[in-house]
């Protein structure tokens, strides 16, 4: 990721592909999202790129420009949407399905979304146990899956006369895998999958043809995918981005703005308990017990490192944190995230936190995609290849240089990814500090 102050940016010429895995509720929100801003039916809402600000230099300077007037960044209207899914479903069909978004503003963006088509698939039920779906792929081991993949990828930016591409997982959480010794280096990697080896799941198979093909990929579910030790050579040797892992979505982000709050003012926490209902796709997927550790061990990890147990053990040592995910068809897209929170204050006293979060799972995650599209475009055009932990603000699961222990708490991931704009523009970083104003 290292690149010089003021860096060189390659103009953001022509079309930016935008390649998804998976076009569920999330994938078709994200693309009848930027077509419905496009036609100006909409705002963009809840993306840093497009609403957000950045302040340079000093207060008193009033230089806050936006972030797409600062960098740049592709514009919407050069975007251009592609897919894999194990449904045939366009992206109309699929979006209607979901029940995300009105129908009102789905048959205004009819045409558009009808245009765009999955293409087969890599999946193995294996992995993902509840669902199964016809558009599939087939081949005698997963290097010739990962093969056609990358002919995919390939024929798309011919028809589709784009100029650079990204690839973003948005499918759905994969079971529980741990690193494996074939994962050691890309020679064992890719003799695994020849010899269709179970530690090599679909979503590894899309991260080496994307990689390979020196497309920049983001993982954005806690699968093991990309962050393996033969997937980030590959990055490497391939001068190509990554991120990762996990959307930050509902409850996840409510802990991520909370926990830093009481950290600020060392109250403690006896403990955190979570529960969430959900109907869609993802809730259904979740209900399988493997997938489900995938999730959890993703949530979990989150408290720990905020809080610093080891460095706060009177606050924070042994405390309980429960996490629960309970599928309900009714609730559809429409999770409901419920928090009990046991804290302690002065002198120990007791006190707690209730949190009923009614939030739309994919209008959360809608926004994180768009931004993640172009800022690894601006990565790539940047020449930051490998893990962009400035992009942590974005993840549950934030990926890290080996050894590094990743940074959760949400307003550090803002400092940090806008000190990386700053960096980027020759800008000098803002500390906050303040002491020039009082000289």
């Amino acid at each position: 990721m290292p690149v010089t102050k003021g860096a060189e940016i390659a103009p953001a010429q022509g079309k930016l592909g935008v390649l998804l895995v998976g076009l569920g509720a999330v994938s078709t929100t994200f693309i009848a999202g930027v077509e419905a801003i496009k036609a100006g039916l909409a705002e963009p809402i809840g993306s840093l790129t497009q609403m957000g600000t950045i302040r340079l230099g000093k207060r008193t300077d009033n230089r806050v420009p936006k972030i797409k007037d600062f960098l740049p960044l592709a514009s919407l209207q050069d975007l251009v949407f592609g897919a894999w899914d194990i449904f045939p479903d366009s992206a109309f069909e699929a979006a209607t399905h979901a029940g995300v978004l009105e129908k009102e503003l789905l048959t205004k963006l009819r045409k558009r979304l009808q245009k765009i088509k999955p293409m087969q698939a890599v999946f193995d039920q294996t992995y993902v146990k509840r669902l199964t779906g016809t558009n599939v792929k087939k081949g005698k081991n997963k290097l010739q899956l990962a093969q056609q993949l990358i002919e995919d990828i390939a024929e798309f930016k011919r028809k589709n006369k784009c100029d650079r591409l990204v690839m973003i997982w948005a499918a759905s959480t994969e079971i529980f895998l741990k690193p494996h010794a074939v994962h050691r280096n890309l020679k064992t990697f890719e003799q695994a999958m020849r010899e269709n080896h179970k530690a090599i799941a679909p979503s590894m198979i899309y991260a080496y043809a994307a990689l390979k093909s020196g497309v920049p990929f983001a993982n954005g579910a806690p699968n093991l995918t990309v962050d393996l030790p033969a997937l980030m050579d590959l990055a490497n040797q391939q001068g190509v981005a990554v991120c990762g892992k996990d959307f930050k979505t509902g409850q996840t982000l409510m802990k991520t703005i909370l926990a830093p709050g009481l950290k600020s003012r060392m109250l403690g926490l006896h403990g955190w308990y979570s529960t969430n209902i959900l109907g869609n796709r993802d809730g259904e997927v979740l209900d399988d017990p493997d997938s489900f550790k995938t999730k959890e061990e993703s949530k979990l990890s989150v408290l720990e490192y905020i809080l610093q147990p080891d460095v706060y053990p009177q606050l924070y040592k042994d405390f309980s944190h429960v996490v629960r995910i309970n599928y309900y068809p009714p609730r559809g897209d429409n999770k409901e995230g419920w928090d009990n929170i046991d804290i302690f204050g002065w002198l120990g006293y007791k006190m707690q936190i209730k949190i009923d979060f009614l939030c739309r799972d994919s209008i959360l995650a809608a926004p994180i995609v768009l931004d993640l599209a172009l800022f690894l475009d601006l990565a790539q055009r940047t020449g930051m290849k490998g893990v962009q932990e400035w992009l942590s603000f974005y993840f549950k699961s934030p990926m890290t240089a080996p050894t590094l222990y990743p940074e959760h708490d949400i307003f550090i991931q803002l400092m940090k990814l806008k000190n990386t704009l700053r960096h980027l523009r020759g800008e000098d970083l803002i500390t906050h500090l303040g002491l020039e104003y009082y000289d």
